[in-house]
């Protein structure tokens, strides 16, 4: 006799089951997160799964270490990103808005991938004819090879994917997106809901794991940036990498439709490293150079607030032109109006420069009357500490209206008593500037002498070797 199926009301934010519907959960104190969904005595799925899958354990000697390879995406700006490839049963969540590239990349990883093992695009977004639209535009029509290793399957209904996963074991499974995600087994089968994108992404991301395969998994993002749905999603995968585009009026050297890969998680490799790219009619493009990419080109000296940063994007240095405007505030409260630097940072800065650079312990430069905008050319977002001297020259100039030199790079980390401390890879920045043209690089205190480097130990001390001394303000 067939066993009728158990329902259960369950919580969405902590899990906790109860017979009944409540308004407000007894164990987390949320209000109406309880849904119905069936209970795991219920389900014949798991009862189906323990009988064929009993656990058991094996010493560490005896796994095989090629189960930790990788393998290569075929992009190098994405495995730069990675931390040098995609990791066998690994599960990576793409995260970006919407129209910025994230299905044009799947697609080119499904193509670029250095595997001879198969791939499955799983869309449930498109349609099999609009994702050979792209194909064509992307020109992948012109391997017949990679077009006979990508199977297409254009639907968000588990059962019918893990059907399809198991009848051809493909080793790189790419799923656009998780919001089209739905099963029977959740508690609701509309798409999109919390429980729909958690439940559906774990069944995908323990498949992959059992079989030795890989899986992309893209998702939308909120108006605050943030992946939409469960934080819980981005637990569940290995990598979290955020798609994210510049602002398009700040364009400068080809940089009008710039687009950064981030990793903001990644259990295997670093997360400091950015991937660059460019989209065209072909598709994206990775930028290997970034060079003077952020840097506008100009005839002559600098104008005031401008000043060029040296600043470490994972493994490369990048030089960043800054840019500051300092204006007397418009009501009685100074603002600060930075998207690309944090603006806590801004003002630590700001203020800062107001205390040190003062005459015979008086205030000698005022910010705290001043409203502040700050931007960085080209539209990157900077995190990395050895911005903050050269945001301080870029303030300080544009305070006092007298301009930079033209072939000054600067890089450190300025500290709340003025002293200038160390960054790292100080070596390598020098370098770089230098083979870009820069004569000269005002930096911290080295721990060996480095030729064509201006070092001071606090702030005055750096404008002082900027402009022979610190003007009078």
């Amino acid at each position: 006799m067939k066993k009728s199926k158990t329902f259960v009301y369950k919580c969405s934010s902590c899990g906790k089951e109860e017979p009944k519907w409540l308004g407000r959960c007894p164990e987390c104190g949320e209000w109406n997160t309880f849904a119905e969904t069936l209970s795991a005595s219920g389900s014949k799925k798991d009862i189906n799964h323990n009988r064929k899958n009993p656990q058991f354990t094996v010493p560490l000697s005896a796994i095989d270490p090629m189960e930790g390879t990788r393998i290569g995406s075929g992009i190098d700006e994405l495995d730069r990103v990675l931390g040098g490839g995609i990791m066998k049963s690994s599960s990576i969540l793409i995260g970006g808005e919407p129209g910025i590239g994230k299905s044009t990349l799947l697609l080119q990883i499904a193509a670029a991938a250095q595997t001879k093992g198969r791939v499955l695009y799983i869309s449930g977004e498109e349609s099999a004819g609009q994702l050979r639209l792209r194909a064509d535009r992307l020109d992948l029509n012109k391997d017949k090879a990679i077009m006979e290793r990508i199977e297409i399957l254009c639907s968000g209904n588990l059962n019918d994917i893990e059907n399809v996963l198991n009848n051809i074991k493909p080793v790189l499974v790419l799923v656009d997106s998780a919001q089209t995600l739905y099963s029977e087994e959740a508690s609701m089968h509309t798409a999109g809901t919390i429980n729909q994108m958690k439940y559906c992404s774990h069944e995908l991301i323990t498949w992959a794991k059992e079989h030795d395969a890989s899986v992309f998994i893209t998702a939308h993002v909120t108006k605050e940036g943030i992946i939409s749905g469960p934080k819980t999603l981005e637990h569940m995968v290995d990598t979290v990498l955020y798609f994210e585009q510049n602002d398009k009026t700040s364009g400068l050297n080809g940089t009008a439709d710039c687009r950064f890969l981030r990793a903001v998680k990644n259990r295997f490799g670093a997360i400091d490293e950015i991937g660059i790219f460019t989209m065209g009619e072909k598709g994206l493009f990775p930028v290997a150079d970034t060079g003077r990419m952020f840097l506008v080109r100009r005839e002559g000296n600098l104008p005031p607030g401008v000043a060029t940063a040296a600043v470490l994007e994972g493994s490369r240095t990048i030089l960043v032109e800054i840019q500051a405007l300092v204006i007397p505030a418009k009501g009685t409260i100074s603002r600060v109006f930075s998207d690309k630097i944090d603006s806590g940072r801004v003002s630590r800065i700001s203020a800062a420069l107001e205390k040190h650079l003062g005459l015979h312990n008086k205030p000698g430069l005022r910010f705290s009357d001043q409203d502040l905008y700050v931007n960085a050319a080209g539209g990157i977002r900077i995190t990395e500490v050895g911005v903050e001297l050269a945001l301080a020259c870029a303030l300080y100039s544009a305070r006092t209206g007298i301009a930079l030199p033209a072939n000054t790079a600067i890089a450190g980390e300025l500290s709340l008593t003025g002293e200038i401390r160390p960054v790292r890879r100080l070596s390598g920045r020098v370098k770089t500037a230098a083979s870009l043209g820069f004569g000269s690089f005002l930096g911290p205190l080295p721990d060996q002498p480095e030729p064509g480097l201006q070092a001071a130990k606090d702030i005055k001390t750096a404008i002082g070797l900027i402009y022979g001394a610190v003007p009078n303000t």
